[in-house]
């Protein structure tokens, strides 16, 4: 687990961009109504989760900064209830959100309508996470509570918190190469197993029980895992083709570790020998994503990861005669090839101009030739460097040649 000081320290850093007299409030969110009487499994807001470590329904942040600039911390919880915890679970104890938090002054939920009417009235500003994907996205705890203060000075302090998360920490570094090794052991299960007239949830199946080995967490979000002409639908979550001599299986996974993310893609035919096309399509992603790697260093412009992905792809393709010119690459390539990853698979970060070292996101290379019936993606992970970068997602076997001496049956 991350040591609590590196929730402290993320509060601290946002606080610092703070100004005197300005309270600010993050919500862990509530649960969700699945269906009759059954809710989905509850999932932490990951600003949240990025303050504090806690992942408790219902909890509440609020951080203070008065106007001689000190700065305070509280911390709302679910009071203890036997009835309820015997039908959902132990709710923390103060003294164990305080160990993973940080927070010393932990209180109930009961308590924090009673706090906020006293602490408004002492501070001019209010900062609330009210950040959506989409302006028809749910209300979510801040946006509700904002209309509640309409006659307050409410800010959104979530592009603060964008900013914090751009820049990886070492420990969060670290819990990613722990993600990136799950996720190899579950991509190179769906090798092995691989064979055709298999189904897309068996290898959906070979993906999450090795994932289920090393820890409960699971995938970090659903996976895309698809065959033949279900490679065509980019974002595909049925599971239900079938696999059949000569298909490209694709896959968009990612293992969780410490709650930060991967998000890997790896190509392969089924059989576990590429054909002539596949091949001249595969190496031409391939050579694509070395060469990203090679030029990727501090100061490179993150608006052209996308673009030279898509022109040095494009220049192969019209050298192997597959596009007859480069501005048309747009048949064969239908989607962006970088975004951040982390505590999101689509971290949520203050998209920069620069690459700077501690950035992590994707090198994504997609290439979906509907004529041939071959579509997959080669996606990897993107450390930046002082003076270059890595591949966090290396060694999961990406050359035609590694990956068939993986499928090859001995």
């Amino acid at each position: 687990m991350m040591e609590r000081s590196f929730y402290a320290g993320n509060r601290a850093r946002l606080m610092e961009t703070a100004a005197p007299g300005t309270l600010v409030l993050f919500f862990s969110d509530e649960e969700i109504r699945k269906s009759a009487d059954a809710n989905y499994l509850f999932y932490a807001d990951r600003n949240f989760v990025y303050l504090t470590g806690i992942e408790q329904k219902e909890s509440v942040l609020m951080l203070g900064k008065d106007e001689e600039g000190h700065v305070w911390e509280r911390l709302y919880l679910l009071p203890k209830d036997a009835m309820a915890e015997r039908w959902t679970g132990r709710r923390l104890s103060a003294e164990e959100a305080d160990a993973i938090s940080g927070i010393r002054e932990v209180r109930t939920t009961l308590e924090f309508e009673a706090d906020l009417g006293e602490r408004k009235q002492k501070y001019r500003r209010i900062g609330l996470d009210l950040s959506k994907c989409s302006p028809s996205d749910r209300d979510k705890p801040g946006h509700v509570l904002a209309k509640k203060l309409a006659d307050a000075d409410v800010f959104d302090i979530s592009p603060a918190v964008r900013a914090l998360r751009t820049i990886k920490q070492p420990c969060e570094i670290a819990a990613l190469r722990e993600a990136e090794k799950v996720t190899g052991e579950g991509i190179l299960a769906m090798m092995k197993a691989s064979r055709p007239g298999m189904y897309e949830y068996q290898y959906k199946a070979e993906f999450d029980y090795a994932l289920s080995q090393h820890s409960p967490c699971g995938p970090g979000f659903p996976s895309i895992i698809s065959a033949g002409q279900n490679n065509f639908c980019i974002h595909y979550y049925s599971y239900t083709g079938q696999a059949h001599d000569g298909d490209m299986i694709l896959n968009d996974v990612g293992a969780q570790h410490d709650s930060l993310m991967t998000d890997v893609s790896r190509g392969f035919p089924c059989n576990g020998k590429f054909s002539d096309r596949q091949k001249l399509l595969y190496n031409c992603a391939l050579q694509t994503s070395n060469h990203l790697f090679d030029i990727i260093r501090p100061g490179y412009s993150m608006a052209e990861v996308d673009g030279e992905i898509r022109r040095y792809n494009a220049a192969l393709l019209v050298d192997a005669g597959v596009l007859d010119k480069a501005e048309n690459v747009g048949k064969y390539m239908w989607h962006g090839g970088a975004h951040h990853i982390g505590y999101d698979v689509h971290d949520v970060v203050a998209r920069p101009e620069k690459v700077a070292p501690g950035m992590v996101f994707c090198v994504d290379v997609g290439i979906y030739h509907e004529e041939w019936g071959i579509g997959f993606r080669l996606e990897d992970n993107c450390l930046v460097t002082e003076d270059g970068c890595e591949n966090l997602s290396a060694a999961i076997p990406r050359t035609v040649e590694d990956i068939e001496a993986v499928m090859r049956k001995i």
